[in-house]
């Protein structure tokens, strides 16, 4: 939560740390009291705000789905890959968090998708208001997907709902295979868990079984694929997870 993560009251989101709502840290609160409350205000107006986008997702038939990882994951190429595979076939837009920078949006960009990049400063995760305000600046892919790729952070984001119809957790190889376990609400949130750098798996400290049995004994219903974006082995498995949710997609690629 952000009121316990670190994060200060000088968050530069164009609004106070607590997202526009009026709110301050208390430090100074007893356990039990008024800092409770203010996660509990935080939240319910977040969830507020959430309820607003989804509508409004729903209504444009987009598919919203949230991406959440630590950094380095690979998220940003996970979706350069995707933007490829979907050229053609589906419309697709992308809202990307980072706290300084766009980077990433510029790569998405130039991979074929509309991209808004939100700034988050010192802030750790995207919350609902970022991106109602993102969606005013972006196109919305009716009939295809919007996909949002979070703060890189394995705590904070878990909490937000940001109007999506699925939380995506990726988890790279590289990170080993004990982060399930670390941070059990980011993948007990998760709708799908992407086990990603499939590639290096021969070379780190990193047991493929382990980590896919430690992501189930914190989520049992959580579906996994492993795959690695950079040489595009076991994409087709999310391109297929994709398809479930828009039929359209398994429909033979439209000729150039």
């Amino acid at each position: 939560m952000c009121t316990t993560c670190g994060c200060g009251p000088d968050t530069p989101h164009g609004h106070d740390h607590e997202h526009g709502h009026g709110h301050d840290h208390d430090h100074d609160a007893t356990p039990g009291g008024r800092l409770i409350r203010l996660e509990r205000d935080i939240l319910a107006d977040n969830d507020r705000l959430a309820a607003a986008n989804r509508a409004r997702l729903r209504d444009g038939d987009v598919l919203a789905l949230n991406l959440l990882s630590s950094p380095g994951s690979g998220k940003t190429t996970l979706l350069e890959r995707t933007v490829a595979r979907l050229a053609g076939r589906l419309p697709i837009a992308v809202i990307e968090g980072d706290q300084q920078t766009d980077a990433d949006a510029a790569r998405i960009r130039a991979a074929g998708a509309p991209a808004v990049q939100i700034n988050t400063g010192k802030g750790c995760h995207l919350d609902a208001r970022m991106v109602g305000l993102a969606l005013d600046g972006l196109a919305l892919p009716e009939g295809g997907i919007l996909f949002v790729e979070n703060v890189g952070n394995l705590v904070c984001p878990a909490a937000f709902d940001l109007g999506e119809a699925a939380k995506v957790v990726i988890v790279s190889v590289t990170e080993g295979d004990d982060k399930p376990l670390k941070y059990p609400d980011m993948f007990a949130a998760a709708r799908l868990v992407v086990i990603n750098k499939l590639d290096l798996v021969a070379h780190v400290d990193c047991d493929l079984d382990r980590l896919t049995a430690n992501i189930r004994r914190v989520n049992p219903a959580v579906e996994v694929i492993a795959l690695s974006a950079r040489s595009d082995a076991g994409l087709d498995a999310w391109i297929d997870w994709l398809a479930r949710r828009r039929p359209r997609l398994a429909a033979p690629p439209l000729a150039a």
